[in-house]
């Protein structure tokens, strides 16, 4: 019994249901064919998927290009080598004068040279401009150093400009860091060693040398490297220091000297080398003063 007040559900009422005919049961039982969307008047057909693109013929395997080296690196397959403007009451300055006679190409490198003005800071900002603007593989920076009987390939660059003598713009630093929060050193990424064997190979007397200096040569190749290393180019770089050239000692007896030919040739000996390795060979350079 429900409790008072509550309602008994209605009986719902309905209509008997119709035996189907035999034949209506049979196509009941058949699945209807699905019907096609009509289309209105704007409608648009169905796009096709894409189809996937036919691989295109390969060329024969030894005509295919590898993809180079230095471009997998992110730079091109140049050489930067720079030479300082003349100073100290010089004419001439045999490091410029070497890199405008470099043939165009060396070892599959193509050349392209930058003046520097033998100034401090400014020196740097030049090549840097020039890196950033040839993104070369190689940066190799030349400088004289009169009195030097032997092509240098410089192992190191100190962080300090020590000034003998003022730059062309009139600055003389001493005892001043390049880089304030720089490192007290940079090492050459160049093979130097290998360098050095193969100028001498090309008859360019050639030597390992420990000092940069510390005038505006050191102050490059320490800014340079630095550059480098701060802006994560994998570009390598090193610095050759040149004697004097014959023509700056006419009339100077016994101050040492070499003829610009012989130290063109060792700087294509020495780029050569560069771009043959990386790694350095093991080989005895070091000296006892």
């Amino acid at each position: 019994m429900l409790p008072a007040g509550e309602l008994a559900p209605k009986a719902e009422t309905r209509a008997p249901v119709q035996a189907k005919q035999p034949q209506q049961a049979e196509q009941a039982q058949q699945p209807r064919a699905p019907q096609q969307p009509r289309r209105g008047p704007q409608s648009k057909p169905r796009q096709q998927p894409p189809q996937p693109e036919q691989p295109k013929p390969q060329p024969p395997r030894e005509q295919r290009q590898r993809p180079r080296k230095d471009e997998a690196r992110g730079v091109e397959r140049v050489v930067l080598v720079t030479g300082f403007d003349p100073f100290g009451g010089e004419r001439l300055n045999p490091s410029w004068e070497i890199c405008q006679r470099l043939p165009r190409e060396i070892a599959g490198l193509r050349v392209e040279t930058c003046r520097v003005p033998c100034e401090f800071r400014r020196a740097i900002e030049v090549v840097a401009e020039a890196i950033e603007r040839h993104r070369p593989a190689l940066v190799i920076s030349l400088g004289q150093a009169g009195g030097r009987t032997h092509m240098s390939v410089e192992r190191v660059a100190i962080n300090v400009d020590d000034a003998r003598i003022d730059d062309n713009a009139g600055g003389k630093p001493i005892d001043e860091p390049i880089a304030a929060n720089g490192p007290a050193g940079y090492f050459a990424t160049l093979p130097i060693k290998a360098m050095t064997l193969a100028m001498r190979e090309a008859g360019a007397p050639a030597e390992v040398s420990n000092t940069a200096g510390t005038f505006v040569c050191n102050h490059l190749m320490y800014g340079v490297l630095h550059f480098l290393a701060g802006s994560g180019n994998p570009a390598r770089a090193g610095f050759i220091h040149v004697p004097y050239a014959a023509e700056q000692v006419t009339g100077k007896p016994g101050i040492a000297s070499l003829s610009l030919d012989t130290m063109v040739a060792g700087v294509q000996a020495a780029i050569a080398a560069a771009a043959a390795r990386e790694q350095d060979v093991a080989a005895a350079e070091g000296r006892l003063d």
